[in-house]
């Protein structure tokens, strides 16, 4: 048996990149930083920020196309998958992604009033269990259900 899991708690990079496929899926794209902050041996605090790549299909793909801003805080579940290319000059090369499963905003909504959902009412973004992966309407967060 085996997992391949992940859960990311960080701030959107920038807004989304959505192509829309001729089979009529939506993908959309976006990086996610994350930090870590620790004392190094001379005392001093320091930050690394460690950057994942999220990609999100369908249903979910519209949602982030809608709402997911640069410096939002998103919870983002998924899973790690690699890809291999060879480059131009023959090297060979990987990128890693995070297949986003679901997603959910977190911290206040700091938007003007009117122009998009409160932060108690903006969308969960989970899977339907339809191959379409269409997203159903919007919930309201259970902030109490978060594993930390």
């Amino acid at each position: 048996m085996s997992v391949n899991k992940v859960i990311l708690v960080g701030n959107v990079g920038k807004d989304p990149e959505v192509r829309h496929l001729e089979n009529g899926a939506t993908v959309a794209r976006f990086p996610l930083a994350t930090n870590e902050t620790f004392t190094d041996k001379s005392g001093k605090k320091v930050t690394q920020t460690e950057w994942h790549n999220i990609v999100v299909w369908r249903g979910l793909a519209e949602i982030a196309e809608k709402y997911v801003k640069s410096g939002k805080l998103l919870y983002v579940e998924g899973r790690i998958r690699t890809n291999s290319y060879e480059d131009k000059d023959g090297i060979k090369r990987y990128n890693t992604e995070i297949l986003c499963d679901n997603f959910r905003f977190l911290g206040p909504n700091t938007e003007q009033q009117g122009s998009r959902p409160s932060a108690s009412s903006a969308p969960i973004a989970e899977p339907s269990n339809n191959s379409n992966n269409e997203a159903g309407a919007p919930q309201t967060p259970d902030f109490d259900d978060l594993p930390f």
